[in-house]
């Protein structure tokens, strides 16, 4: 199937009690994006960090080290969600623990099978390596749906040309990137990579950040966010790449119907076949 409808998740964060107000919130979300009769669902990154605000027995917010603590229970909550909205979630990013108390953040995709997938950032952040003690991924994957081949990079990663072409390389059309900003600049920062990775590699991006605030929760306390959905810059698609965008920093959802066929047609015979004329003589494909 070529076509498909594809929804992204301007996330608001705010201090919660417990975990069936997490569960609450983003059972809303999908709900409301299976109104939309939607395929895929992109949730941000980081925004499980806001299990961190339930805190501990003296009110303090837990660190980042208990957040793989509810790794169990968001798993379970996103295998049940995926399966009664028969849809695919990119359940944003969780922190999970790889053992040797090295930390991953990692996306998460829940097909409605029941099957999970995980891929765990590839570059880190200097918030994420040394106040957050987190370890980049080893690897890079993609992965087959019934819509298509797709990659998850997450925020940080799509600044990195390299890493995107190799997904393309694995055959990848549609790049997911949740992502989790604190203001003006990191967002442009990955907002202006997106649509350069898409124009390079002329896939789709989707792509979506975090916006409130977590009061208590350090590092989190500031949001800058927006979801869009990004196209290659040719005839067939809107003149300035956005499919469709959000309000920025506002809570909402943002859909777009996207036809893989089209990729197809501008790498074959666009008005620039940027994919197509890549120089691999010169600089491989990295796979």
């Amino acid at each position: 199937m070529s076509s498909l409808r594809v929804c992204a998740v301007q996330y608001k964060l705010a201090d919660i009690a417990s975990f069936d107000e997490f569960a609450a919130q983003s059972t809303h979300y999908v709900r409301n994006a299976s109104e939309y009769g939607v395929q895929f669902v992109l949730f941000p990154e980081f925004f499980t960090t806001q299990l961190l605000s339930i805190g501990d027995e003296q009110g303090r917010p837990l660190p980042i080290e208990r957040l793989p603590e509810f790794t169990d229970r968001y798993i379970a909550l996103f295998q049940s969600l995926a399966a009664e909205y028969n849809m695919q979630i990119i359940g944003g990013t969780h922190v999970i623990d790889v053992g040797g108390g090295k930390l991953n953040n990692a996306a998460h995709l829940f097909y409605p099978s029941g099957r999970i997938e995980r891929q765990a950032k590839l570059h880190m952040t200097p918030t994420e390596r040394e106040e957050w003690n987190m370890q980049p991924g080893e690897g890079l994957q993609v992965f087959d749906t019934e819509f298509g081949t797709i990659a998850m990079l997450t925020c940080y990663d799509i600044e990195f040309p390299e890493i995107v072409r190799m997904a393309r390389a694995k055959g990848a059309d549609i790049i997911f990137c949740p992502s989790c900003t604190d203001d003006r600049h990191g967002f442009y920062r990955v907002r202006y990579c997106c649509h350069a990775r898409a124009v390079e590699n002329q896939v789709y991006i989707v792509t979506t950040g975090t916006v409130g605030s977590l009061r208590k929760v350090d590092f989190m306390r500031a949001n800058f966010g927006q979801a869009a959905v990004i196209s290659p810059n040719d005839i067939p698609f809107p003149p300035a790449g956005i499919m469709t965008e959000g309000i920025i920093n506002d809570d909402m959802l943002v859909v777009a119907d996207l036809n893989v066929q089209l990729l197809h047609d501008v790498r074959a015979a666009g008005s620039v076949t940027t994919w197509r004329d890549r120089r691999i003589d010169l600089y491989g494909d990295w796979k």
